[in-house]
């Protein structure tokens, strides 16, 4: 494994009890940064941070709540500033036609796939500005660039974070602030139990490399794009598609 140099840096995972999330806590803390692990799950989060060691901490924040997040972000900027932010937690709401979904469960996507960055950007961008510096990389997903069948709720939803990451980044420039997404192709994590094996299958079918992309694979890209070597690159899109993005 390649050595990343986060060395002193503090960062905060959201979703990183787990999958990606946590793989991405895990390569971090062993590029030398120190991890808060963000949500609102309280038992996962106790096992995670056992799991990882000294270096990590965890917080149980319902992300959807701007008071919460704007609280919590205070408080954990206060303890120690907060270099990096990776908006990772997300649900996929299911799978069903768009006719066929639930207004309540489209909009329970949207929140938590979408609003929730940015209440999590809202909250810690201007933190960072008072650093003059800070990475944040926000885990969005091939289907925001494609649109998957029988997900539209979640295409939608990453497809605004990718706007969104394009947006606050041309914002932050010159900040010292690079805001960053990836698009990854399909991880084969606990967010599969709400999928149908239909989608599963379907997913697969459309990568290249005929296999799911490893959480520890993305958390690599995602601890660079994190890292000072990431230095002239901002509102971009990093593709870890195993060849299945075309642009």
């Amino acid at each position: 494994m390649n050595r990343i140099d986060l060395q002193g840096r503090k960062a905060i995972v959201t979703g990183g009890a787990r999958g990606i999330g946590f793989a991405t806590a895990e390569r971090m803390i062993a590029s030398g940064a120190a991890v808060e692990l963000w949500d609102v799950d309280a038992a996962a989060i106790g096992e995670a941070v056992r799991t990882l060691g000294g270096q990590a901490s965890g917080a149980v924040v319902e992300l959807t709540d701007d008071v919460a997040v704007a609280e919590a972000a205070r408080r954990s900027f206060e303890a120690r500033p907060v270099d990096i932010l990776v908006n990772n937690a997300g649900i996929t709401g299911g799978n069903a036609k768009t006719w066929e979904l639930a207004p309540d469960i489209w909009r329970r996507t949207i929140e938590v796939n979408l609003v929730a960055p940015y209440l999590m950007c809202h909250a810690l961008a201007p933190l960072m500005m008072t650093s003059g510096y800070g990475r944040i990389v926000n885990v969005a997903s091939i289907a925001g660039k494609e649109g998957n069948p029988n997900a539209s709720h979640y295409s939608a939803s990453k497809a605004g974070l990718i706007a969104l990451t394009k947006s606050l980044g041309k914002e932050l420039a010159g900040s010292g602030i690079l805001v960053n997404c990836v698009t990854p192709a399909a991880a084969r994590t606990a967010i599969f139990d709400q999928m149908t094996q239909e989608h599963i299958d379907y997913m697969l079918a459309k990568i290249p490399l005929n296999r799911f992309v490893e959480p520890a694979e993305v958390a690599a890209m995602i601890t660079w794009i994190a890292s000072e070597d990431c230095s002239f690159t901002t509102a971009a899109v990093f593709d870890i598609s195993g060849g299945r993005a075309v642009y």
